[in-house]
């Protein structure tokens, strides 16, 4: 069998362009994980099966031959087809990892890696320097270790669900793949971890994150109030529990958040609505009084906040100092000069395709995609050259 690497040139002064990950993974987590890399300038070579990762299907819409979700996660990486349960095919991606990778991701369903010989201690034994990170769905030990998940499973049974939305109606998935995300992310942390201890020890780490996990670490500030109290929050909608007045009010003409959840920031928004009296109230005169009076308060602040445009009252709230924030669409957030000046929206090299960066600078230069995503299959020929 033989493998040879194509290295790209653009990447060869980025932060980890002498680094090798392998994807082993399909759907949104292992995925975000790897492009995180991609962009930080590692070579990512992703293993797809003959009829691609799922993702490339998720849509319309779609975008230069994939769905949009599935070109945003997987800019700046290589395909290799890989049937792992073809012999030939996984003797090849072994060498290539034995040979040439530093860390591998994945995500495939639970016991699924150990079946194929491709588990974390088979690998480790082969290669002790290699980094492995799995990404699992409820962590590796516990009654739930062996069942498969997805976000919205994860958003519900982890706690998010019952939190958000409004007091009396249906629970509400957040929009955004938040547990897929942040469990991408939290592998990055671990695996950034465990080559940095690779630095001081020359050998490798197993590094393990889950959708669960996430989830639940994403509602501990929640949860930390249950655990103080024993008692449940009811969900707040735009606001949040323990903190009044902080919340989004309907205008005039759209939505307004204020955050003024300080007692200097209230006393300034009761002067700013001419109701001087709420200083001195007994029902206000703490964050304390004004989360147990909150319904009374919040009518009040309705009242008020409809009569006037959105624009009228950013205006005066950020002229008295108070916090505050339309609530754009995405369209709007897309233009907004805010957006541009901080180059967040980045186009993709040989394609029409543009997506957001990374959320992070280094020495003010925000990290930026030097390849389009892969079509696939594409690298398989010169990255694992199987003999057939």
């Amino acid at each position: 069998i033989c493998l040879y690497l194509i290295m790209a040139d653009s990447v060869s002064n980025t932060p980890f362009s002498n680094l090798v990950v392998i994807e082993l993974g399909h759907s949104v987590a292992a995925p975000f994980a790897g492009q995180i890399f991609a962009d930080m300038g590692a070579m990512v070579i992703k293993v797809e099966k003959k009829t691609g990762d799922d993702a490339r299907h998720w849509g319309p819409p779609f975008w230069e031959g994939a769905s949009a979700f599935f070109q945003s996660l997987n800019r700046g990486k290589y395909s290799v087809v890989c049937d792992l349960r073809n012999p030939k095919d996984l003797a090849a991606l072994m060498e290539l990892i034995i040979l040439k990778a530093d860390v591998l991701i994945q995500n495939l369903r639970p016991g699924q890696v150990e079946e194929l010989n491709l588990g974390e201690q088979k690998l480790l034994n082969l290669k002790p320097s290699l980094i492995y990170c799995n990404i699992g769905a409820f962590g590796k030990v516990g009654p739930l270790k062996d069942k498969p998940g997805y976000d919205p499973l994860m958003q519900a049974f982890g706690g998010i669900m019952s939190t958000t939305g409004e007091f009396g109606r249906p629970p509400v998935r957040v929009g955004a793949s938040i547990v897929d995300m942040g469990t991408g992310l939290w592998a990055v942390i671990g695996v950034l971890t465990a080559l940095l201890q690779r630095q001081q020890t020359g050998k490798g780490q197993v590094v393990d994150v889950s959708l669960y996990e996430t989830a639940t670490n994403w509602v501990s500030l929640l949860a930390s109030q249950y655990l103080a109290s024993g008692e449940l929050q009811k969900p707040q909608g735009s606001g949040a529990p323990g903190i009044v007045p902080y919340k989004a009010y309907k205008t005039k003409d759209g939505f307004l958040v204020v955050a003024a959840g300080s007692n200097g920031l209230f006393q300034r928004l009761a002067i700013l609505l001419g109701e001087v009296d709420w200083v001195t109230d007994p029902r206000y005169i703490d964050n304390p009084s004004r989360v147990e009076n909150q319904d009374v308060l919040y009518s009040f602040l309705d009242a008020h906040f409809i009569n006037k445009s959105t624009a009228h009252w950013i205006k005066h709230l950020e002229d008295a100092g108070i916090p505050c924030a339309p609530v754009q669409n995405l369209a709007e957030m897309v233009a907004h000069p805010q957006t541009d000046a901080l180059e967040l929206i980045q186009n993709i090299p040989g394609t029409s395709m543009r997506f957001f960066g990374l959320p992070l600078s280094i020495n003010g230069v925000r990290p930026k995609p030097t390849l389009r995503p892969p079509v696939l299959g594409e690298h398989t020929k010169s990255l694992l050259n199987k003999v057939e």
